[in-house]
């Protein structure tokens, strides 16, 4: 059983794009791939918090906008250097055309 949170509408989030939600002090970022599909991520880089915001989303990538490590948005996988440990993922669902995610708390 998760602790799902109402984030955004699904409409809200642009192709190939994301947008930031915070919540209860945290910060997560909300992805909507080429395939319409919605995935989570923290949003701040692990490599020195930059907010995702800002960032390049490529596929199934984000580019930080400070440094330009790149993550797998989809795994929260590092993808090589400056960035080497793995963004954390949540998962998502939408119903009713709003976008929830699982923030596990």
């Amino acid at each position: 059983m998760g602790n799902w949170v109402e984030a955004c509408a699904a409409d809200d989030i642009d192709g190939e794009d994301l947008i930031r939600f915070d919540y209860d002090g945290h910060s997560y970022a909300i992805y909507r791939s080429p395939e319409d599909e919605y995935f989570a991520t923290d949003g701040l880089c692990t490599h020195e918090q930059v907010h995702l915001e800002d960032g390049l989303v490529m596929g199934d990538t984000i580019e930080c906008p400070k440094h330009n490590g790149v993550f797998n948005y989809k795994t929260g996988e590092a993808k090589g250097a400056p960035v080497c440990v793995n963004l954390k993922t949540y998962a998502v669902k939408v119903e009713g055309g709003s976008v929830f995610i699982d923030v596990g708390r």
